[in-house]
């Protein structure tokens, strides 16, 4: 959310003015405020409907109308609710839940309006993706980057459930994450961190098991941002709209579909319950009223049944925006908040007055958002909101924003933590990512009696205070979290859970140098062992930071505050060297990995608040590392196409055109040959493995299109006749709150039909046929039809206990017609704790739409390959624990030619299995062991 300015704006206006007016009759204001929304609109219209010139080739089609929820058999029963209290609604309590009631206008970040009638609150929307965001005694988790480093899928759902128990133990109706958009498609992306890596399948996995298990605990879940917000500067309207638009995200269909919406129809098909539109335009038509991404993809495709929402102030129009499938307006204002002015609320009850929007439309809005509400089972002993995302007092205003404000009880300061157990989940998260990227003569794990020298202030506690810094704006201290709305406030008493509070703790011999510039004059003794923790910061485009406006565009891939040459000054010093990386992303290490004193080096990514002991386990031994690199990490920048660098200024309106295509991170370095330092999915252990008897197993007969979708079933159906005006008409004697949205207009009946009114390019009111790759949540469920299982034998063959992660990619063949990557992750499993000469059968599964491509033609998705088993079983190479190769072409070139020592390498290298449909004998499965050097590899 980007309008903190305006409230600290907003507040100090305020101060100056509240005991210099009286107080003001809501009439004259409501008066003033329509005729500012008129004009408004009126000076907008064209700015808002039109859309703007993008590169040929790209196009955002009109779909309309918006295709009704309630079709899927999941959700029969909470539509069939949500009918009868719907049916019997007036026009302003519909209006009233899909509008929120204006910026700090309630306890949470966003708050709709209610239906007390019928026993629905003003819902309470709230972020964040690692924690409960803007209030207190919560636990602050591991980022999504961090979660998807374990490749650990029952960690990850754990990590859900422990978020969704804190949220509803706040009141939160709303959870507004995960986040699964961006996908980290640049690599200075300032929110890539909030996500769970650089590849839709290990994304998908990481938002849907999210999504579960917050949704477990009742909270509805919102998948965020759809789609394209791969970049931060720019991503948002100037206002007034149409001064400068947002940035263009311009996507070819192909790639869209098997790229950024890949992750959104997984959690769909775990049944999220909302999803959040993102500010930026898609192919020039902004995704908040993008008739094509909500009605189309969305709400047709992907037989999305919940509800759609603006991300906080990116509604750009009223009409436009509810026939292009929106539900939900956040927090409800118009251009500018603190004004009252809206494009919904009153103006929308106006609208279904005047006919422009359909009642049907409406009815479907408030359906949803009901239907969702008892598909969590809210109705159910659901807590109220106990705390204020505006202060930390215990009584405060209200409504913060209304220029008169009732006071209430604001914080009751609910401690949501289980007693240590979220605590425990967020250790075990963070302390399996961690990422041992080399480990030279087996330097690690450290002895606890060796003398230990610490460098750079990312090992301490930010000195001024761990909540010291709004939305954490600042790299100040050790790196938990990036910054932005998706962070939460560390909790208070845990304040020794810094790197160097745990060491000392632990080791007998600490000293700390807590500076960033080498100190001068230190003299080092041979067993000295120096460790130096550096990082890389970035967040939302709300705060810059250090010259950074959300992306790193002033920092680069490049640690920060001189971290490089931190490394380099210790390695001229000491004989041996380790390194800890907490980071937001990719982060270049050619400045130093290859001198001859760094022995070690840890991606501790984003930990949250368990940074301290989550590090010392794998320090010091307790456990072996096991965590992989959710992204590549190049050479140098360059080695990326240069379309996927940060856009910069352009009048009117910034084009990021997606030309790389399905080229992103490895695929794109592989497509080119171009080998990285550290390969996707590297990762080093304390321990080794081998795996045998690996077998693949058809399951499912195989064809080029998937079986023909069902038909949808019925929706809720109601009177399609406009209401009385009178249902929008001020109560008698109604005590309003000024600048609080309401849905009551100034004399209602004077509203006649508009029969002038201009729709959207290609608006039509007859239902589009059934998209062929519909059929159920998330698509055609053919499409999860489990087409091969692999399973592989891994024994722990050395000396510690670890785990093991076994990875499934899919190469296609030659001759497929389709352009695609010489690779794709499609499937992993980790093993549990395996104890040394322990065994564990790993078993993973393939469906139909992981070897599917999607055809732009017959928009659906299609197996480019012939149905001869053997033959497909050649287009399969499974890779367990991968050390990560330095060329594709070393590794395709020499994978029959490993030396029989090195098949138990801590190296971690890939094993193939190809062109048999079962390998049981050791002999064999050895032959087809992968060859992989990289510089360190084997030390």
């Amino acid at each position: 959310m980007f309008f903190i300015r305006y409230v600290l704006l907003f507040l100090a206006i305020r101060s100056l003015v509240f005991g210099l007016v009286s107080k003001p009759s809501f009439a004259q204001d409501a008066t003033r405020i329509r005729a500012r929304q008129a004009a408004a609109a009126a000076d907008s219209a064209s700015s808002i409907e039109a859309r703007d010139d993008v590169p040929a080739g790209y196009v955002a089609a009109p779909y309309y109308p918006t295709p009704k929820g309630g079709w899927v058999s999941s959700w029969k029963t909470a539509y069939a609710k949500a009918q009868d209290i719907v049916a019997n609604m007036t026009l302003a309590e519909k209006v009233n839940l899909t509008t929120g009631t204006g910026l700090l206008m309630g306890p949470c970040s966003g708050n709709t309006g209610s239906a007390l009638r019928f026993g629905i609150p003003n819902l309470c929307l709230q972020d964040g993706a690692l924690g409960v965001a803007k209030t207190d005694h919560n636990t602050v988790f591991p980022a999504g980057i961090t979660a998807g480093a374990t490749f650990n899928k029952a960690l990850i759902l754990a990590r859900g459930v422990a978020l969704g128990e804190e949220v509803r133990g706040k009141g939160v109706n709303i959870l507004l994450g995960p986040t699964i958009g961006p996908l980290g498609r640049k690599p200075r992306g300032g929110r890539n961190w909030e996500g769970f890596g650089a590849d839709p399948v290990l994304q998908a996995v990481g938002g849907a098991l999210t999504t579960q298990g917050i949704q477990e605990q009742g909270v509805i879940a919102t998948i965020k941002h759809f789609i394209g917000n791969e970049q931060e500067e720019y991503r948002m309207d100037i206002i007034p709209h149409g001064l400068m638009k947002a940035i263009s995200s311009n996507i070819d269909d192909r790639t869209l579909h098997e790229l950024y919406a890949w992750p959104f129809a997984e959690s769909i098909r775990a049944g999220a319950g909302a999803v959040m539109t993102s500010y930026n335009d898609v192919n020039g038509s902004a995704a908040s009223q993008n008739s094509m991404l909500i009605n189309g993809i969305l709400k047709d495709e992907l037989g999305f049944q919940g509800i759609v929402m603006t991300d906080w102030m990116a509604q750009i129009g009223g009409v436009s925006s509810a026939l292009s499938g929106l539900d939900m307006a956040m927090p409800g204002d118009g251009d500018i908040p603190f004004l009252g002015l809206a494009y919904w609320g009153y103006e929308l009850s106006t609208s279904i007055l005047n006919g422009t929007v359909p009642l049907d439309r409406l009815n479907d809005m408030v359906t949803r958002i009901v239907a969702t509400w008892y598909q969590m089972g809210q109705d159910k002993d659901y807590p109220l909101p106990n705390y204020s995302a505006n202060t930390a007092d215990a009584t405060g205003l209200c409504y913060p924003a209304a220029l008169f404000s009732p006071t209430c009880t604001t914080n009751q300061y609910v401690d949501v933590q289980a007693d240590g157990a979220h605590a425990a989940v967020s250790r075990n998260i963070s302390r399996e990512a961690i990422t041992l990227l080399k480990n030279v003569n087996n330097t690690l794990p450290l002895s606890k009696s060796q003398p230990l020298k610490i460098f750079g202030t990312d090992a301490q506690n930010n000195p001024d205070g761990l909540n010291s810094c709004n939305d954490r704006a600042c790299d100040t201290g050790f790196l938990g979290t990036g910054w932005g709305s998706g962070t939460a406030n560390y909790p208070t008493l845990n304040v020794s859970q810094a790197p160097i509070d745990a060491i000392k703790r632990i080791a007998s011999s600490v000293t700390y140098y807590a500076v960033d510039s080498f100190p001068s004059g230190l003299t080092a003794s041979s067993d000295d062992i120096a460790i130096v923790f550096i990082n890389s910061d970035s967040g939302e485009n709300q705060d810059t930071v250090e010259g950074n406006a959300g992306d790193r565009n002033a920092a680069g891939l490049y640690a920060w505050h001189s971290g490089d040459a931190l490394v380099q000054n210790a390695a001229a010093k000491y004989d041996t060297v380790i390194v800890v990386i907490h980071t937001v992303g990719p982060i270049l290490v050619e400045n130093w990995i290859n001198i001859p004193s760094v022995k070690g080096v840890l991606f501790a990514h984003l930990p949250g608040q368990e940074a301290g002991d989550s590090l010392t386990d794998i320090l010091f031994g307790d456990y072996s590392p096991s965590g992989h690199l959710p992204y590549s990490i190049p050479v140098a920048e360059d080695d990326y196409p240069s379309s996927v660098s940060l856009v910069g200024f352009e009048l009117f309106q910034v084009q990021d055109t997606f030309s790389e295509g399905l080229y992103i991170d490895y695929r794109y370095l592989n497509k080119h040959n171009i080998s990285p330092r550290f390969a996707f999915g590297h990762g080093l252990s304390y321990t080794t493995f081998s795996r045998m008897s690996a077998t693949i197993t058809s399951v499912t007969p195989l064809s080029s299109l998937p079986p023909a979708r069902a038909p949808k079933g019925l929706t809720p159906m109601y009177s399609t006749s406009i209401p009385p005006a009178s249902e929008v008409a001020w109560p008698a004697g109604f005590g309003a709150i000024w600048r609080y949205l309401y849905p009551y207009v100034d004399n209602p009946q004077s509203i006649s039909a508009n029969s002038q009114f201009t729709y959207p390019t290609g608006y039509k009111t007859t239902p589009q046929p059934d998209s062929p790759a519909g059929g159920s949540e998330g698509g055609n469920p053919a499409l999860w039809d489990i087409m091969f299982r692999v399973s592989v034998k891994v024994t722990n063959t050395g000396t510690v206990a670890g785990k093991s992660v076994v990875m499934v990619f899919v190469q296609y063949p030659e001759d497929n017609p389709w352009d695609s990557p010489v690779i794709q992750l499609r499937a992993f499993e980790k093993t549990e704790t395996l104890a040394p000469d322990e065994s564990q059968v790993v078993t993973l599964e393939i469906t139909r739409k992981d070897i599917s491509i999607w055809d732009v033609v017959r928009q659906n998705w299609v197996i480019p390959v012939s149905y001869n088993m053997v033959g497909l079983l050649k287009r399969f190479r499974l890779v367990f624990q991968p050390r990560g190769w330095r060329s594709l072409s070393e590794f395709l070139e020499n994978r029959f030619s490993l030396p029989e020592a090195s098949r138990d390498s801590r190296t971690s290298l890939p094993f193939v299995v190809s062109g048999a449909t079962s390998l049981g004998a050791s002999d064999t499965v050895l032959m087809e062991l992968g060859k992989s050097k990289m510089p360190g590899a084997g030390e």
